[in-house]
């Protein structure tokens, strides 16, 4: 016989489900607005209604750790007002920049709330290569006034990233697992949109800076739960 706990946690994991199916929806239709179908305000709606769902996605979680859980809230709050002024009509790509830059230095908080600092120091050399590696090669396209936010822009998300990967080594149960590849997928996200931007345009750039991102932001958020269920 179901116990009271049981339909409560089975409760929630509909209730998770159909969340994540509606940022899900949105996410597709951001998608498609962006490349104009059925119009550009389709991008304009989905964006952050995507990430607004993300948020209230961990907002539902249940943590061990409230300095973990704060964090993540916080990293998707600012990352929800990133989208917002990076999609703004204006070029507000240094606003937007400085909005995710916050956001991964609350994801790092997260991920150092219950793991000590650099615990393992392999990811930390891995994703320090690569960012000098992407960051070099990038370099001559990147304008004079945008080159010092980018390097700090890098270094934060390489941090955070590394830390991630750190923690999910020191202690691998499945939430610090789910962090740490929603981590490495941002830095996938954040690589294509750079190497668009400042290198190599190419036409799939927003199909894969925005899905590579909304998966990552969804395994952030799903690492809320201690069990990390979906």
């Amino acid at each position: 016989m179901a116990t009271n706990a049981d339909m409560t946690s089975a409760g929630r994991r509909r209730v998770d489900r159909l969340l994540l199916a509606a940022v899900t929806l949105c996410a597709l239709a951001a998608v498609c607005g962006v490349y104009g179908l059925p119009g550009r305000w389709l991008h304009w709606l989905g964006k952050p209604l995507a990430t607004a769902g993300l948020l209230l996605l961990a907002a539902r979680g249940r943590s061990a750790a409230p300095r973990y859980r704060g964090g993540v809230l916080a990293g998707l709050a600012l990352s929800l007002l990133g989208d917002v002024l990076l999609m703004w009509p204006r070029d507000l790509f240094a606003a937007g920049l400085g909005a995710f830059l916050l956001a991964h230095l609350a994801y790092l908080a997260a991920f150092t709330a219950d793991t000590r600092p650099a615990v393992r120091r392999a990811p930390f050399v891995v994703y320090a290569a690569a960012a000098a590696g992407l960051t070099s090669l990038l370099w001559p396209g990147i304008p004079p006034a945008l080159r010092l936010p980018v390097l700090v822009y890098v270094a934060a998300l390489s941090a955070m990233a590394a830390q991630a990967a750190a923690r999910a080594l020191a202690a691998p149960a499945a939430a610090a697992r789910c962090a740490a590849l929603g981590a490495a997928l941002f830095v996938l996200s954040d690589a294509s949109l750079a190497l668009d931007r400042f290198r190599w345009p190419f036409a799939a750039a927003d199909a894969l800076v925005l899905g590579s991102y909304w998966v990552a932001q969804a395994l952030i958020a799903l690492s809320v739960e201690q069990r990390a269920r979906a």
